[in-house]
């Protein structure tokens, strides 16, 4: 049974264009990379970009047996799609996605019957 896990992602002050460029570049020239990446760590991956008042904010929608573990796994590797991905999330949205979250999102309410 699939499980989903979703997260919202600032992007940092003043990348918002950067990051723009950075999505055409995961979309066009990464994309059959970024395809067989997920679907090795046994995800679908989807991204949605969201305007607000304090700054844009990308919602990562991820669906797999353990989407949780896929994510540990999206900075591990030395080929060169993993160090375009990881070093793009650094510089975009500050993080190093090559170490744990510290925590996870939870899940508060689901209209499922």
């Amino acid at each position: 049974m699939s499980k989903l896990l979703a997260m919202a992602i600032p992007i940092l002050p003043g990348k918002e264009q950067e990051w723009a460029k950075w999505m055409h570049e995961l979309k066009t020239v990464h994309y059959r990379e970024f395809v067989a990446s997920r679907k090795r760590l046994g995800v679908r991956e989807r991204v949605f970009l969201q305007h607000s008042p304090t700054g844009d904010v990308v919602i990562v929608l991820l669906k797999g047996d353990d989407p949780a573990a896929a994510l540990s796994q999206f900075g591990i590797g030395d080929d060169e799609f993993t160090r375009f991905f990881a070093d793009g999330v650094m510089r975009l949205h500050g993080f190093d996605i090559k170490q744990p979250p510290a925590s996870l999102p939870e899940l508060m309410i689901d209209s499922k019957a």
